[in-house]
């Protein structure tokens, strides 16, 4: 079979534009929760108490509920190599135990929402003690987005049947409208319309739980429907649990939410660590971060479509077409990267003041903006590979790399860079930045370094691996 690498482009494009639209309305609720908090004016006349509070409070959803997301989207790959290698017929088995691990996922994620108050309360202290407003926000804002983690979850199980079936489309489609109901309820929930009180910081929340049982509901309603998965549909039900599937998933998925989980827990401990520095440096991190989520969806989907190619292609017995795709990828996810990063310097007020009017956060924002772009270099590439590997469902190394690049490199030298006089004058929000940077170079090498490692194996051998 003859290779076409304009060919695989184009495919890998085709498969990412919807998984990149969907993950920009996927982040552009955050997005949006961090605006519409930023221009919130409590009774007291404070302007930042709601967008701090609910930065701190995103710190500690967004591991929380990527940990679900990691170890529930192994079923990508998975899916898309049984669909490869012709075995349609074990699809709904795999995505059935897939909602049997959401539901007890979802009891245990929930508990830990609720405790919160125990987990901010670490880094409060008598000489360093986070403002109680704030805290009250963030508190009340993860106990009320907790009630939407099983619909979360659920939405995550036949969003990635979907994907790995190779259609992309109907999470985009459902993403969207789940962007277009949160604005107007998060928009009454925040400021107190049509007769409601004015809840603030907190009304994200709320609004947060009801998006995602939404987002459940609209994506049930297509894969009951659609004729592309009638045969699927209509796979016999068999029992509630087959340990053989939830132990491949388990074994495969743990790896995966673990990587998600220190990585996007790094930012939880950065914005922990700078809470007692003041409201408008945790303020300040919180934009950048909310940029960088944003910029991010771009080598998520790249990823995404990467995972799902080369564990096609892999099912199909064509390792040196999954190959060539990972390097396709790679060269994809290195031009995009640049790209953003030369639109974030010269953009760089522009993106600060969609946030916030206030100058002290506009002044403490612009030089984490530069860092930011350079950290999207890397993280393009090292996001890209980790999905290669996905694919060759070698994840155990990327939960290795991941724990050394970040906790073992990027909060140790955050620290010292960020609050310690070690080497330098303590440098805040900017010290961590940097630490991250380092981190993410780190991880970018480890994880292309694997990728080659995988591939200079015996054909046979790599397909063992994929295929069990």
């Amino acid at each position: 079979m003859k290779y076409s690498y304009k060919n695989e482009t184009k495919t890998l494009i085709k498969l990412s534009i919807p998984v990149i639209f969907a993950q920009i309305a996927q982040t552009g609720i955050t997005f949006v929760d961090t605006i519409l908090a930023g221009h919130y004016t409590d009774n007291n006349g404070d302007s930042d108490v709601a967008l701090s509070g609910v930065a701190l409070g995103v710190s500690i959803w967004l591991p929380t509920i990527l940990f679900g997301q990691g170890l529930l989207s192994v079923l990508t790959p998975i899916i898309a190599n049984l669909n490869g290698a012709g075995k349609r017929q074990q699809i709904a088995d795999h995505t059935r135990q897939g909602l049997v691990i959401a539901t007890l996922l979802s009891i245990i994620l929930m508990t830990l929402l609720y405790h919160s108050d125990k987990i901010i309360a670490l880094r409060n202290g008598a000489d360093n003690e986070i403002n109680p407003e704030m805290m009250h926000v963030a508190v009340y804002f993860l106990r009320s987005i907790m009630w939407g983690v099983p619909g979360f979850l659920y939405f995550l199980v036949y969003r990635f049947q979907c994907e790995g079936l190779s259609n992309t489309n109907p999470t985009m489609y459902v993403m969207f409208i789940a962007l277009l109901a949160n604005i107007p309820i998060n928009y009454v929930l925040i400021y107190g319309k049509l007769g409601l009180p004015a809840f603030g910081g907190i009304g994200c929340g709320i609004t947060g739980a009801i998006v995602f049982w939404l987002m459940f509901i609209l994506i049930k309603c297509y894969t009951a429907t659609t004729p592309t998965q009638k045969d699927i549909r209509q796979t016999p039900f068999t029992q509630l649990f087959e340990f053989q599937i939830l132990k491949r998933i388990i074994v495969l998925g743990i790896p995966l939410a673990l990587a998600y989980f220190f990585e996007v827990s790094l930012f939880a401990i950065i914005a922990l660590m700078i809470a007692p520095l003041g409201k408008d440096i945790v303020a300040s991190h919180q934009i950048v971060f909310a940029l960088s989520s944003m910029t991010f969806t771009l080598p998520l989907a790249l990823g995404v479509a990467t995972s799902i190619r080369v564990g096609y292609l892999l099912g199909k017995q064509q390792p040196l077409l999954a190959k060539r795709t990972a390097y396709v990828s790679l060269t994809i996810a290195l031009l995009l990267s640049l790209t953003v990063a030369i639109l974030l310097v010269v953009f760089k007020r522009f993106f600060i003041i969609c946030f916030t009017n206030d100058l002290n956060i506009i002044e403490l924002s612009l030089p984490l903006i530069i860092l930011l772009a350079i950290y999207q270099v890397f993280d393009y590439l090292q996001v890209t590979a980790s999905n290669v590997l996905r694919g060759y469902k070698d994840t155990k190394s990327i939960f290795y790399i991941t724990f050394i690049s970040y906790w073992g490199i990027g909060l140790p030298l955050g620290y010292i860079l960020g609050l310690t006089n070690w080497i330098t004058e303590p440098m805040g929000a900017a010290g961590f930045w940097m630490s991250i940077i380092f981190g993410l170079l780190f991880a970018a090498v480890l994880l292309i370094g694997r990728m080659i490692m995988i591939q200079r194996q015996p054909s046979d051998k790599i397909l063992m691996q994929a295929n069990q």
